[in-house]
């Protein structure tokens, strides 16, 4: 059982995150999939962005918008502790970490809970939300229901606008069903799997180079 954020950290090392999945088909706007290997194999060392506005923002809204979902959504009980790791079954380096825990009251069927808070400071950043969730964040989901195995998960994006001093805010929620997207989970476990196979080997993978 992981306690505190520096076991967190440490059972990060050994296997990939959701945050992390969409840097192996070249779809994280923050590290390529080299980087990200470099992070596995330990020749490079995870950035402190702790301090960071926006990262700090982000924690400490993350527990009232998840008691503002119960109350919009009271057809679930959120489940929710500190530092849940869960490990798929089979390939224990597929990681998810969860921001609730999901049970559909009439069904028992099981979900995830992703929780976003996002600035937008472009209007290119507000475009991508509307035509759906942005990719990186899409995969995330993906790979969290694949670690977990979970039926249906529901993402609850804040986004947060500032107008000449004023803050304005929207919630957007998307609803994702495993059975709609199980062909992108899988090829998502496909290239997951070849990915740490190159972190094992110690071998570098191609440079992936994100669409222009």
């Amino acid at each position: 059982m992981i306690n505190n954020e520096k076991d967190w950290l440490q059972e990060r090392l050994k296997g990939i995150g959701g945050s992390e999945a969409s840097a192996i088909i070249g779809k994280n706007p923050y590290m390529s999939n080299q980087v990200l290997w470099e992070l596995k194999v330990g020749l490079k060392e995870h950035e402190d962005i702790g301090n960071k506005p926006c990262v700090q923002y982000g924690k400490e809204a993350e527990a009232p918008l998840r008691e503002l979902f119960k109350l919009d959504f009271p057809k679930y009980e959120v489940q929710y502790k500190d530092f849940d790791l869960i490990r798929h079954d089979k390939h224990q380096f597929i990681l998810a970490t969860l921001d609730g825990r999901l049970i559909e009251k009439e069904t028992g069927r099981i979900g995830i809970l992703e929780i976003k808070t996002t600035e937008i400071l472009r209007s290119m950043q507000k475009e991508k939300w509307n035509q759906g969730i942005p990719d990186n964040y899409y995969i995330q989901v993906l790979w969290q229901l694949l670690a977990t195995g979970y039926d249906f998960a529901v993402l609850k994006a804040q986004l947060k606008y500032q107008y000449s001093g004023e803050v304005r805010t929207e919630s957007k929620h998307y609803f994702i069903e495993r059975s709609e997207v199980q062909e992108d989970i899988d090829y998502l476990e496909e290239v997951g799997i070849k990915f740490w196979e190159h972190v094992e080997n110690k071998n570098r993978p191609p440079l992936i180079l994100p669409e222009l």
